[in-house]
């Protein structure tokens, strides 16, 4: 990759997956998102994931001043996302796999959000 690399808040790219079943969540992951634990995990018998909305996480939102996704939970992100290390080989993997995506789902995050007409 040529351009510099994006902090990993204003990436997101490693946040896409079209798998419902892509971030495992330990017990203390679990509690470690404590009162946000139920609105960003599901369980498949007894393995917890980070639950997909339309192939993303659901922690990864608009923010609402800056128009930007935003991970609504980085502090208290499972470990396995904290593993993932800023220009390591697999954070170059994932944005060369899903550069489009952050794009892709900013601007349907925007029109949702977006004022109506009138």
């Amino acid at each position: 990759m040529s351009e510099p690399l994006p902090e990993c808040l204003s990436c997101g790219a490693c946040c896409f997956s079209r798998l419902d079943a892509y971030v495992a969540v330990t017990g203390a992951d679990y509690a470690r998102l404590g009162e946000r634990a139920d609105d960003l995990v599901t369980f498949r018998g007894n393995r917890a994931f980070l639950r997909m909305i339309d192939g993303r996480c659901a922690s990864l939102e608009l923010a609402p001043a800056t128009r930007e996704l935003v991970c609504s939970s980085y502090e208290l992100r499972p470990e396995v996302c904290r593993a993932l290390t800023r220009g390591s080989p697999e954070c170059l993997g994932e944005r060369a796999a899903k550069a489009s995506r952050p794009l892709a789902a900013l601007a349907a995050l925007a029109r949702e959000t977006a004022p109506p007409f009138e």
